[in-house]
């Protein structure tokens, strides 16, 4: 008489249907993360793991597919990407920069394998807590990077590599003119890629998720308070409203009204201290407040130049609705929309490279047509969202927080259609797919 097959766990049974070769998944995605600091690396990171990707499914000959991920994940990754690189491909055509277009557009492709790769390094539990735990160290370890920074004027992990490079090339990291220019913090991301903020801030939600998952509403509240506290100190006043939407978003279940009511009061609390104990943040609230008086030139000051910047991004829209300038052709038209050509910017010397918006880059780079396709995206991810069960909603939460926060409408952002932060935008939204949609449950067995 034969005996009854043992139950095997959920963990184990992951394990066991995942295929081999991609069981290294949320490793590929944590070293391109946790390489952003040396962006040359990080690159070549996911280049390999796009290439590794494709090799994959050619030996699989694309069979078996649902054991990576399920038909709907599939679906859903590959049209983020298509809702992201349709619109550029589509400027191309007649871009006022036809050649560097095309090139842009081709070589984004390779974005596509990596994104698959990128789900299914989410696909089942196993590989999400990996990839989500993962991910919030990252987030804790700069963070903590940062605080070194802020009472010692060095930040550790950007030493370690700035040394490393010099051994390696002979050549620091950053010139020394622009070191000596810095007004904030840059911790690990260093003096010549001012983004810690805007990152720190967007990948909030998943180390906000792993502390209130492993330490309750304490171990939330305190880790919220220091990445607070890094994000002011970083400066960039766009991810201060990120980071405003990932607490409201996050703590809301968490905590409840009241208390989430405490965290944003103890926020207004440290930032009136940092506003008078630190020059750097006081100027900037300085330079916020402008925006209320009632003259254009006080608007101008508190946007850092940027209403200047949006007024050449609406003249783009107007002499090419339909298609755009092209993707990353900002600069090149620039000066001919520029009503204020001649005179000194806020930004310094030469072309603003993008429109520091999410809605006007997107009209003005690649027109009517490239927003709608956004658009449309965007309504497929909510679709899914909607028509997903809670279990799996709970999984995705943290993702989709992330990518709402990042492409937030109302907001200043960094140029979507650039390498660094168009990965950014792309590997939250494969998360997302991945986590919602994961693979296919297997059939029960038979008795």
């Amino acid at each position: 008489m034969s005996r009854p097959a043992t139950p095997m766990s959920p963990m184990a049974t992951d394990a066991a249907r995942a295929p081999v070769g991609w069981r290294w998944a949320p490793a590929w995605v944590l070293a391109f993360v946790a390489l952003w600091p040396a962006p040359g690396y990080a690159e070549g990171v996911m280049v390999l793991g796009a290439l590794v990707a494709i090799v994959r499914l050619l030996l699989a000959r694309f069979r078996g597919g649902t054991r990576l991920l399920s038909a709907p994940a599939w679906a859903l990754t590959s049209a983020l990407f298509f809702a992201y690189w349709a619109p550029e491909a589509i400027s191309a055509f007649d871009a006022i920069d036809r050649a560097h277009a095309w090139h842009e557009t081709l070589v984004d492709l390779r974005y596509l394998p990596f994104l698959w790769l990128v789900a299914a390094a989410v696909a089942d539990d196993r590989a999400r807590r990996t990839t989500f735990n993962g991910l919030a160290i990252i987030v804790a370890v700069w963070t903590f990077d940062a605080l070194l920074q802020a009472l010692t004027g060095l930040s550790p992990l950007f030493w370690s590599l700035d040394q490393l490079k010099q051994i390696i090339s002979g050549h620091a990291m950053c010139p020394a003119s622009e070191v000596a220019s810095v007004d904030r913090l840059s911790g690990v991301l260093g003096p010549c890629n001012l983004k810690l903020g805007l990152v720190l801030a967007s990948l909030s939600p998943f180390a906000l998720h792993a502390a209130g998952r492993r330490y309750g509403s304490v171990g939330w509240i305190v880790l919220a308070a220091v990445l607070g506290v890094v994000i002011l100190l970083a400066g960039a006043r766009a991810s201060w409203l990120t980071y405003a939407l990932v607490l409201l978003f996050s703590g809301w279940r968490l905590l409840g009204v009241k208390r989430l009511l405490g965290v944003f009061v103890f926020g207004a609390v440290t930032l009136a201290v940092l506003t008078l104990a630190v020059p750097q943040v006081r100027e900037r609230i300085a330079r916020t407040t402008q925006a209320l008086t009632a003259d254009q030139d006080g608007v101008e000051v508190a946007l850092s130049g940027r209403t200047r910047i949006w007024s050449a991004a609406v003249c783009m829209v107007r002499a090419h609705p339909v298609n755009g300038v092209g993707a990353r052709g900002f600069r090149e038209a620039f000066p001919g929309c520029d009503q204020e050509a001649g005179t000194l910017a806020a930004w310094g010397h030469g072309p603003a490279l993008h429109a520091h918006q999410i809605v006007l880059e997107i009209l003005s780079e690649t027109g009517f047509i490239g927003l709608l396709l956004w658009l449309a995206g965007a309504a497929l991810a909510w679709r899914a969202w909607r028509f997903a069960a809670p279990p799996m909603r709970e999984r995705a939460g943290p993702a989709l927080l992330a990518l709402a926060v990042t492409v937030f409408p109302f907001n200043t952002h960094l140029a979507f259609y650039s390498t660094f932060w168009g990965g950014v935008a792309l590997l939250l939204a494969a998360l997302y797919a991945g986590a919602l949609l994961g693979r296919d449950e297997p059939a029960p067995a038979q008795g």
